[in-house]
């Protein structure tokens, strides 16, 4: 079995976790994307399944925690449920490449616990809840509803911070791109 070493990033949603996973992934040649599976519904036309997500039916998903296919599953919000597949790390491993997640905060803990010193857990911070709203708002894909769970699961989230080995506060983009390439070269020294 091919193996190398994982980098997985965490946040509440929102706090431009994926934007910052997406600019490493066009920087970094030796960084490979582990594509999450899901039960959610994509957003608008732009997801595509096996790029963006694994979009899997429920039914689906349960089998694959029947056949122990996941390192990590949770059910995130009512009813959603996402998950990392073995297969998925190990297709990323076989093209020389290590991997890359970005996932919520419970799977976060669950990869560090199973990739232990091969992993670099970071912990991505927005600087107030206040930002952590607006930038949810602007997204314009949240209703009402949905927002109010993602600020009160954020809240959540976040007393989990001290358990990632780096928190990456996250104000200006461009500040928090060159803050993850030396987080991630750094490792790879190691």
């Amino acid at each position: 079995m091919t193996k190398g070493k994982a980098f997985i990033f965490t946040a509440p949603s929102g706090s431009g976790k994926t934007t910052i996973v997406k600019h490493l992934l066009s920087t970094h040649p030796k960084l490979g994307f582990s594509i999450s599976a899901s039960t959610r519904d994509k957003r608008g036309r732009t997801e595509e399944n096996g790029k963006d997500y694994y979009f899997l039916s429920r039914d689906e998903f349960t089998q694959k925690i029947d056949e122990d296919a996941f390192i990590e599953w949770e059910e995130v919000y009512t009813g959603n449920y996402y998950g990392t597949l073995k297969a998925e790390v190990q297709r990323v491993w076989d093209e020389g490449k290590h991997v890359v997640f970005d996932v919520e905060v419970k799977g976060a803990l669950k990869l560090k616990e199973y990739f232990g010193d091969d992993a670099l857990a970071i912990f991505v911070k927005v600087p107030s809840m206040e930002e952590l709203e607006k930038r949810l708002t602007g997204r314009g894909t949240e209703s009402r509803e949905s927002l109010s769970q993602r600020l009160y699961r954020a809240k959540f989230e976040m007393t989990f911070e001290n358990k990632f080995d780096v928190t990456l506060l996250n104000k200006e983009l461009d500040d928090s791109f060159q803050k993850a390439e030396a987080l991630v070269n750094n490792f790879l020294k190691s």
